[in-house]
């Protein structure tokens, strides 16, 4: 177990040691630097909260990588998913916004974070818009599938996978909620919705391209190096995805940017030694429910990202509602292997 969280439990005491003395330089009194450390403990803790279900798809897709590949998702693609997405995605985003250079914005941030966070909260209604629409796309794709052998909840996923083979059911599906949410906007928030729920669909799509021009049916080096790299590019979008909701939820508690760094940071680590476990553990084959929790809990995401936009859901539901969904697909999928210890059972044929 160290092996795989061993790493992140050194990287939490170095990032809470230096959120201590930024604390004590802060505010130059124990209390303050003591709060400051809280605020970072809770922001971690959220943040793992939040990607249970992230760290549950980033497995599923790293298994059928090349392990070359799955080496550098884990490495630069966690960099990326830490430095970022948790804190240049957000100076980019306030930076389009107020039409800001990058060393303008990053002023912004560390002198004036209160109109930092204003500026990123009035960008909420777009990034709920292109994270649901994406994520619903991801979840979507999973359940209309005709091929897929596995269901959890029968009742569901067989309507769905038997419809699966109808053209772009998810595109359209998508689009529908985008419609009946815009409608509960103003025409201001409901265009600038609509406009973000597109880019994340043709964004989707185009990962989706990038992916089937890159796979190729023989799998040579050069041929296995460029699909790793479809799979890569989608892992990133879809960590971008996942991280809206915690850099957005991370202003209810501070609004410093270093602080929100090292608490982002801290979780993210995280998550990247649960996809670790998962992957080497061979955890998504062993409770063959698990990615379906996982799948599920994409959907209830993309959901509440779009029932934020004009009523807002706190992050602990948020946190909550991904981790009781994984929590029962696990327990569903132990009740399985106690009712099969020799596995899938043959079905008889004539």
């Amino acid at each position: 177990m160290f092996k795989h969280f061993g790493g992140s439990l050194i990287f939490t005491v170095i990032a809470l040691a230096l959120g201590g003395w930024y604390g004590w330089e802060l505010t130059g009194t124990v209390d303050g630097a003591l709060g400051i450390l809280w605020i970072c403990a809770v922001l971690a803790v959220l943040e793992v909260s939040l990607s249970f279900d992230n760290a549950a798809v980033n497995a599923s897709v790293l298994k059928d990588m090349d392990p070359v590949w799955q080496r550098r998702f884990l490495t630069w693609g966690i960099a990326i998913a830490v430095f970022g997405m948790r804190i240049v995605f957000p100076l980019v985003i306030v930076m389009i916004a107020a039409s800001l250079g990058p060393i303008e914005a990053l002023k912004l941030a560390i002198n004036d974070p209160e109109q930092y966070e204003v500026i990123l909260n009035g960008a909420h209604i777009g990034l709920m818009g292109f994270g649901g629409a994406f994520l619903g796309m991801v979840g979507l794709k999973y359940f209309f599938d005709a091929d897929k052998e596995v269901d959890w909840i029968a009742a569901i996923e067989r309507p769905l996978s038997k419809v699966g083979d109808i053209e772009a059911i998810s595109i359209g599906f998508v689009l529908l909620m985008t419609y009946l949410t815009s409608m509960m906007l103003s025409d201001a928030d409901a265009l600038t919705f609509i406009i973000a729920a597109i880019a994340g669909l043709l964004t989707f799509i185009g990962v989706e391209i990038v992916n089937h021009v890159l796979e190729a049916p023989v799998a040579t080096t050069g041929q296995v190096a460029k699909a790793g790299f479809g799979a890569f590019l989608y892992l990133e979008v879809l960590d971008a995805s996942f991280s809206f909701d915690g850099v957005i939820g991370a202003f209810a508690l501070s609004n410093n940017l270093f602080i929100i760094a090292i608490g982002l940071g801290i979780g993210a680590m995280f998550v990247r030694s649960m996809t670790i476990f998962l992957v080497k553990q061979g955890t998504l084959s062993e409770y063959r429910y698990l990615e379906h929790g996982a799948f599920y809990a994409i959907i209830a995401l993309a959901a509440i990202m779009y029932i934020n936009t004009f009523q807002h859901i706190p992050e602990v539901i948020t946190g909550l509602i991904g981790a009781v969904l994984i929590g029962v697909a696990f327990w569903s999928s132990v009740r399985w292997n106690r009712a099969n210890p020799d596995g899938e059972p043959e079905v008889a044929t004539a």
